[in-house]
């Protein structure tokens, strides 16, 4: 602990660093500010009213990224989702388009270009989405149903998104951490200390149970946050060999390196894909909702399916951790390129030990990811499904056949009784939460730790010891 506390110290002892920091907190301030201020003419208490039957819904999903924003209807209501959104979209333009990857492989001037496309489709897709949630926000009675209250809550939302993508390129460039990310982790930590308090009503009520439920709890979570920061940390070195070569009169020997490829590196995108496709029936039916005077319809039998279908619901949790390994290789299927990495390795006259050049080496890259995103996208299925199960229980009685049976066995069963049901705590922190949390932290924590390391400061865990973020 001690040389915790003094690499905090050092910290602050390098000017440059001090005043990164200062920057990054007044802009998290600032965005923070920005929740407490309500769009014009939003009735909050109908707001409130509706949200309660909303909230397992795609709107769910958009109001844990702008951190509890979306909730109020604040001024940056949809926070940096039309920003990741479309920084998505055109991570993924190289591979449809051979005109974009060009532009991609441009250096820096393409980075440019490519910052200032995001931005412009940020923009049209925030506009896009405000108009639709103005319109659910009056069919709900929320704004007056008039085209006037429609354009105020459109162009404010937009604009504080613009801001909100403005603030978070700022702490890139001149505060510490990428600023997308940190204004994420700052919306879900801001309602850690409520969670705080009432995990600590339940122990003071004095229920051994209860007590027991929040030491199992705080022990799981314990152990998900190492597990995240011990996978998150890990990589697989594959050996480099570079021959020697003549340039010129220069002759450049040999050397060895390796090429790290990390056990998970889809990161939190395929939970987030997995829960966005899961709340896209839940979000339908509340567009448009089923004739109450005919139940017997088919619209009517499906929508009453999907009121069941949510965390919890074995049918649910299924297709929840099918879509989550689909979108992982699928992801990372366009994120890396195997047969790009084996021609660059080529040309510069790299090889892997023992692997021909060129095909052979793509293939045996392919093989090394396949197994590595195979092991990623179970540990993100675990993450995701485990807080899930803790919360909202699994309901056991859904189950063909046996479902019943094991249902009255579990709610027989001291100790096991919560099961059916889940701990019953409305605790924020599910699986994509902690992932974003530690993923965040970790990256951060390892820019300062490279920052005091250059300056010959000892960093967080002291000399020789490097804390590697996900990006290292």
């Amino acid at each position: 602990m001690e040389k915790f506390f003094a690499a905090v110290q050092n910290m602050f002892k390098v000017p440059e660093l001090r005043k990164r920091i200062f920057f990054t907190l007044g802009m998290l301030a600032i965005y923070r500010l920005g929740a407490h201020v309500t769009a014009p003419g939003v009735n909050k208490a109908q707001l409130e009213r509706v949200w309660g039957e909303v909230a397992g819904t795609l709107l769910g999903v958009l109001d844990l990224f702008s951190g509890g924003n979306f909730r109020t209807i604040s001024v940056f209501a949809l926070g940096v989702t039309p920003y990741i959104t479309a920084s998505i979209i055109l991570q993924l333009m190289p591979v449809l388009s051979p005109q974009f990857k060009k532009i991609q492989e441009e250096g820096e001037v393409g980075r440019q270009k490519i910052n200032q496309w995001t931005r412009y489709l940020t923009v049209a897709l925030c506009s896009i989405q405000t108009f639709f949630v103005a319109t659910w926000l009056q069919k709900n009675g929320i704004i007056g149903d008039s085209w006037w209250a429609t354009l105020m809550i459109v162009v404010t939302l937009t604009t504080g998104t613009i801001f909100v993508m403005w603030l978070g390129e700022q702490i890139t460039e001149r505060g510490i951490g990428n600023g997308i990310s940190l204004l994420i982790f700052a919306g879900i930590v801001i309602g850690l200390p409520n969670a705080i308090l009432q995990v600590s009503d339940k122990v003071r009520g004095g229920d051994a149970f209860q007590t027991f439920g929040v030491i199992f709890l705080v022990t799981v979570m314990v152990a998900l946050i190492a597990l995240i920061v011990y996978v998150e940390s890990a990589r697989r070195n594959i050996a480099i060999s570079y021959a020697s070569r003549r340039v010129g009169n220069q002759t450049f020997r040999g050397q060895e390196t390796s090429l790290p490829l990390k056990l998970n590196m889809g990161g939190v995108i395929p939970v987030i894909f997995a829960s966005s496709v899961l709340a896209m029936p839940q979000t339908i039916f509340s567009a448009f909702p089923p004739d109450p005077a005919n139940p017997t319809s088919t619209w009517s039998q499906i929508s009453a399916f999907f009121q069941q279908f949510h965390g919890g619901d074995p049918y649910y949790e299924v297709v929840f951790i099918s879509l989550i390994v689909l979108f992982t290789f699928f992801y990372i299927t366009i994120i890396f390129n195997t047969d790009e990495v084996a021609d660059n390795l080529r040309k510069h006259g790299g090889f892997v030990p023992g692997v021909r050049p060129g095909a052979p080496t793509a293939d045996y890259l392919s093989t090394i990811l396949t197994r590595l995103t195979a092991v990623g996208a179970l540990y993100l299925a675990f993450i995701a499904f485990a807080p899930q199960i803790l919360l909202s229980g699994f309901r056991v009685a859904r189950l063909p056949y046996i479902g019943a049976s094991i249902d009255n066995f579990l709610t027989a069963t001291p100790g096991l009784s919560w099961i059916p049901t889940g701990l019953g705590y409305q605790f924020f922190f599910g699986g994509t939460s902690l992932l974003i949390l530690v993923g965040v932290a970790m990256d951060t924590v390892a820019q300062i730790e490279a920052q005091l390391v250059m300056r010959n400061y000892e960093g967080f865990l002291g000399a020789g010891s490097r804390l590697r973020g996900r990006r290292a």
